[in-house]
């Protein structure tokens, strides 16, 4: 499961720096930071799905299966991350960017729980 696990938060990373790479990219031509991270959250996720169907996870489930579960689990955690970055950005005042590193640290275990346990179940390697 270790290994797994290295995979996932490998997986995360490649869609964390798209989900990062959207959330600059809009607010540099003048987006506000919550609509901005939960636009960059939407395209991590699809990067995501992508690698941990094939790689982390090694899925031989069918789309139809694996997709909805996903989508659900992305749904939560885009809310649990606009509801932090709302919260940190607007009520502590702290830099978009920062407040971006907790959001995305919060979400990181229950995203991997719920995909392990739920979304790829009967179906790691």
């Amino acid at each position: 499961m270790w290994r797994e696990f290295l995979r996932f938060a490998n997986s995360g990373a490649v869609g964390t720096a798209a989900h990062y790479a959207t959330l600059w990219g809009l607010v540099s031509i003048g987006s506000g930071p919550v609509g901005a991270s939960a636009l960059g959250a939407v395209v991590g996720a699809g990067v995501n799905y992508v690698l941990n169907y094939h790689w982390t996870f090694g899925s031989d489930l069918p789309h139809r299966k694996t997709l909805p579960r996903f989508l659900t689990i992305a749904v939560f955690s885009l809310a649990l991350n606009t509801l932090l970055m709302a919260l940190l950005t607007s009520g502590t005042k702290l830099h978009y960017l920062a407040a971006q590193v907790f959001a995305t640290g919060a979400c990181l275990i229950l995203n991997y729980l719920a995909s392990r346990f739920w979304a790829f179940q009967g179906n790691t390697r």
